[in-house]
This record gives C-alpha cells, sequence and structure tokens, in this order.
C-alpha cells in the first residue's frame, strides 16, 4: 500500500470525515455550512453516507469541510 504523507484524507474513510464533522459541528451547524438535505432534514450518519456516496459534489462539500476544520485545530 502507497503511503501519501501530504494527504490528509489518506486513511480517513468517508464515515470517520463525517462522524468528526458532527462532533465537532453538530447537525444544525453542519447543515449551515454545507446546505443539503441529508443534514437538515431528519438527519443521521447512515442516511448522509449512502447520499455522499452517490453524489460526489455533495461529498467534495464534506471533505472540503473536514480540511479546513483539521487546518483550524
Amino acid at each position: 500500500m502507497e503511503t501519501q504523507p501530504n494527504n490528509p484524507l489518506h486513511g480517513k474513510t468517508l464515515e470517520m470525515i463525517l462522524t468528526e464533522l458532527v462532533k465537532r459541528y453538530g447537525w444544525e451547524a453542519l447543515g449551515h455550512q454545507i446546505n443539503i438535505r441529508c443534514f437538515t432534514h431528519d438527519p443521521s450518519i447512515k442516511s448522509s453516507l449512502t447520499f455522499l456516496r452517490k453524489t460526489p459534489w455533495a461529498r467534495k462539500k464534506v471533505e472540503d469541510l473536514y480540511l479546513q476544520s483539521i487546518g483550524e485545530s
């Protein structure tokens, strides 16, 4: 397996990223940051993962917010 020392997403699953964002911001704030229905209407990790895996633009927004949030830490 190749290592990617300059890629902060390497080794992180989408579920891990989403869980960390929910823990950091909560669903309500996450829905304000990224206005997608799976975060604003009856949110859950499972339903959000289903949507994000099928929707590349939404996944990119989640990954970008995660990268921004770890940059603030």
